[in-house]
C-alpha cells in the first residue's frame, strides 16, 4: 500500500459490527416507523421520500401500506435510498433520546484518530444514508468521532458494487483512485473499487465473518482481521 492520501471506508462490518446494524438499529427503525410516519409524514423532507416508496409499489397508496412495505423492506435488508433515508431520521430520535450509542470496534477507533492525527482525510462510504452515518460516529460508544471525517457518501453516488461509484468519489476527493484506500468487509465492493482503480483492503473480522475468506475467497484483495495490522502511510 503505498502513495495512500486518503481512506475511504465502509461502516457495517468495516468499522462497526453487522450485528449492530441488524439487531439494534433495524429492529429500532421497524418498531418506531408507524408513529414517526404518522407525525411527520406530511413533513416535505419526510413527504419526499414516502411518495418515493409508493411510486415504487405502483401508485398512490396509503401511509400504513407503505409503512408495512418500509418494515418488509428493513427485513430483506433492502438497501434503497428512500428507506435508508426514513431510517435515517427515525435513528436521529433514537440517538437523541439516548435509546442506544452505535458500536465502533475498539481498534477502528484507535486507527482512525491514528490516521486523522497523522493528516490523512478519511471519508465514509455506506449504503446507510449520509445523515445516519454522520449520527452513528456522532454518538459512538466512544463519543463523537464525526469531526475526523472530511467527507461522506452513500448511495446517492451510486451503488457501491458499481465501478463508477468510485470513479465518482474518486474525483470529489479530488485525488487520483490509486492515492485512495477503500476498507470493506465485502469482496464485491472491493472488486468495483479495484476496478474504478483505488487501492483495496478486506476487513475480515472473526466477529462478523466466522470463516475467514482467504485464498480464492479473497479474489486478489489483501486481507486482515484487524485494522490494527494496516500500517502507518509515510506518504500521507
Amino acid at each position: 500500500m503505498n502513495g495512500i492520501g486518503a481512506i475511504l471506508t465502509d461502516i457495517e462490518g468495516t468499522t462497526s459490527s453487522i450485528s449492530f446494524v441488524k439487531d439494534v438499529l433495524f429492529p429500532y427503525a421497524r418498531r418506531a416507523l408507524p408513529g414517526f410516519v404518522r407525525e411527520h409524514g406530511q413533513e416535505p423532507q419526510v413527504r419526499q421520500w414516502l411518495d418515493a416508496v409508493a411510486v415504487e409499489c405502483g401508485g398512490i397508496c396509503s401511509d400504513e401500506v407503505i409503512v408495512e412495505t418500509l418494515q418488509g423492506w428493513i427485513d430483506q435488508d433492502r438497501k434503497h435510498t428512500a428507506l435508508k433515508a426514513l431510517q435515517g431520521m427515525v435513528w436521529s430520535a433514537g440517538y437523541r433520546n439516548a435509546d442506544f450509542t452505535a458500536h465502533v470496534y475498539p481498534d477502528a477507533v484507535e486507527v482512525l484518530r491514528r490516521w486523522h492525527a497523522q493528516g490523512l482525510p478519511l471519508y465514509v462510504y455506506s449504503s446507510g444514508s449520509v445523515p445516519a452515518q454522520k449520527l452513528l460516529f456522532g454518538h459512538s460508544d466512544a463519543g463523537d468521532l464525526s469531526g475526523m471525517f472530511s467527507g461522506w457518501f452513500d448511495t446517492t453516488t451510486g451503488g457501491k458494487r458499481e465501478a463508477d461509484s468510485y470513479r465518482r468519489i474518486a474525483e470529489a476527493i479530488g485525488l487520483p483512485a490509486g492515492r485512495i484506500l477503500f476498507l470493506s468487509d465485502v469482496v464485491e465492493e472491493l472488486d468495483a473499487a479495484r476496478e474504478a482503480g483505488l487501492q483495496t483492503l478486506l476487513i475480515d473480522r472473526i466477529a462478523d465473518h466466522p470463516v475467514p475468506r482467504e485464498g480464492d475467497a479473497a479474489n486478489g484483495h489483501r486481507r486482515t482481521q484487524s485494522l490494527m495490522e494496516i500500517p502507518t502511510f509515510p506518504d500521507a
